[in-house]
């Protein structure tokens, strides 16, 4: 049985930063494209960022590009996304995913977490 659990999120202040973790359990990590998924209050759940299994290609939206970056120790079992530069428009539950195979940027993933707050105050 595969589990992904966050952590990370929080309550911090506009211009600050966090680092999302999500450990992920079972399975082959290695085998897995990961990405970031965020859902705000109202709005329907969107795709942040992907890694690919290779760590080689990577893709961000454009509302996060240049401010996070996604990242993925395989030993460790870990996904990560830092983000820097925080805007309250960034406040929502963040949830990390993983898919078998490539990546893609739908919602097309066969693993998720439960989700992490991530608050930004103005």
């Amino acid at each position: 049985q595969v589990q992904l659990v966050e952590s990370g999120g929080g309550l911090v202040q506009a211009g600050g930063s966090l680092r999302l973790s999500c450990e992920v359990s079972g399975g082959t990590f290695s085998s897995y494209a990961l990405g970031w998924f965020r859902q705000a209050p109202g709005k329907e759940r969107e795709l942040v960022a992907t890694i690919s299994r290779n760590i080689l290609n990577t893709y961000y939206a454009d509302s996060v590009k240049g401010r996070f970056t996604i990242s993925r120790d395989n030993p460790k079992s870990t996904v990560y996304l830092q983000m820097n530069s925080l805007k309250p428009e960034d406040t929502a539950v963040y949830y990390c995913a993983a898919r078998i195979g490539l990546t893609v940027r739908t919602m097309d993933y066969n693993y998720w977490g439960q989700g992490t707050q991530v608050t930004v105050s103005s």
